[in-house]
């Protein structure tokens, strides 16, 4: 009979490990999918972005006479930024970095744009040319919003990957900390505004 106790105590305690790691490994599976979508979501609004650049390159060309190189800059930095892509489930800190400096060179490139834009009152007139600058804005707007919801998806994966006992599990099955999105160097400076032409 006790024997009997023994073994029914030693396979209660088996099963009981057995589905504790599956329910660890199951959440770890859950969360990393919340990163890699929360990670499409960075995607789809940087693709966006690229997707109206070629719009508003083509109304300042049709309504200005436009500075070639500011124009080249942004179609070099786009044609960049969309051929650089990033495995969510392999990613790095290094291939985040250097996607954020590519889209860092979007951005800097169409703020010199927009910055160019200024001396063309009758191109900022036009309804068209307004609609895509609005929609570049929001645009923005939606990138930092998915850049942000992508932190907090990493944060909770890392955070429940890193804590004991789940950090046993993720060791077992190579579940690997995810980056985060940061700001760029210098970001804690306020930018110089110069208004002279």
């Amino acid at each position: 009979m006790k024997k009997t106790l023994t073994w029914v105590g030693i396979i209660a305690v088996i099963a009981i490990l057995i589905l504790w790691m599956v329910s660890g490994y199951n959440k770890m599976v859950t969360e990393e999918e919340n990163v890699e979508t929360a990670w499409s979501k960075v995607e789809s609004q940087y693709q966006r972005r690229n997707d109206l650049i070629p719009n508003v390159v083509n109304a300042v060309k049709g309504a200005a006479d436009y500075e070639k190189s500011t124009l080249e800059a942004v179609v070099e930095a786009r044609a960049k930024a969309t051929s650089l892509t990033i495995d969510p489930s392999k990613m790095t800190e290094e291939q985040l970095a250097n996607f954020q400096q590519v889209q860092g060179e979007v951005s800097s490139s169409l703020s010199r744009l927009l910055v160019t834009i200024e001396r063309y009152p009758e191109l900022k007139a036009n309804e068209n040319f307004k609609e895509l600058i609005a929609e570049l804005e929001g645009t923005e707007n939606r990138i930092t919003v998915a850049r942000n919801a992508f932190n907090d998806a990493a944060k909770e994966f890392n955070t429940l990957i890193r804590r004991f006992p789940n950090n046993i599990i993720a060791g077992m099955f190579g579940f690997e900390k995810k980056p985060y999105f940061k700001a760029e160097e210098g970001a804690e400076k306020a930018p110089q505004v110069n208004f002279e032409f």
